[in-house]
């Protein structure tokens, strides 16, 4: 039976459709970012959790030996799933929780501006991590990605002055962090 152009091209389609869902099936997991090299996370760990951070940056004015300027900034951020479904928070320390208690305290170990508009991307190392009374989603984490970022830059230098010294400015940011732990 010879079938028309048409009909392998329905056949086609659906033949593809269906393998679809054994390639995502074949995954099992979130998918790697693409990251700048600096940022990239070291051979032997794998990827096991994103979350999406809804929240702010804060920043203090500071009185310096040479004028003012604003500071480090703090964060304060809930922390959602694909779905929009709440699975922590994000404070300073820079540290996470999850909803089962779970946290993990991480430090800068790189980062790069792919946005002048928007805080920079970053690779953070744990530096302890401890289980939760309802878990430890958290606690196998090695290393944590910031990316995917918007807002959260510190507001003009002038806006540091004598008269706003001690005060502090919060400033919206959104970001993906993906969270890593080791193959072994």
């Amino acid at each position: 039976m010879k079938l028309s152009p048409s009909r392998l091209l329905v056949a086609g389609i659906v033949a593809g459709a269906a393998a679809l869902p054994l390639a995502q099936a074949a995954h099992a997991g979130p998918w790697e970012p693409d990251v700048p090299t600096r940022i990239q996370v070291p051979e032997g760990n794998k990827l096991f959790l994103v979350a999406h951070a809804v929240g702010v940056q804060i920043y203090p004015c500071n009185a310096t030996a040479t004028g003012f300027e604003w500071g480090p900034s703090t964060p304060r951020a809930d922390l959602y799933d694909d779905g929009g479904k709440p699975i922590g928070d994000h404070y300073g320390g820079p540290s996470w929780r999850a909803k089962d208690g779970s946290t993990v305290v991480a430090r800068r170990k790189d980062g790069v501006t792919v946005d002048p508009t928007a805080v920079a991307w970053l690779l953070l190392e744990r530096t302890s991590s401890s289980a939760g009374p309802d878990g430890s989603r958290l606690f196998p984490t090695t290393f944590i990605q910031r990316l995917a970022t918007a807002g959260g830059i510190p507001p003009a230098a002038a806006e540091c002055n004598a008269e706003t010294v001690g005060d502090t400015v919060e400033v919206p940011y959104t970001a993906d962090y993906y969270f890593w732990k080791s193959k072994a």
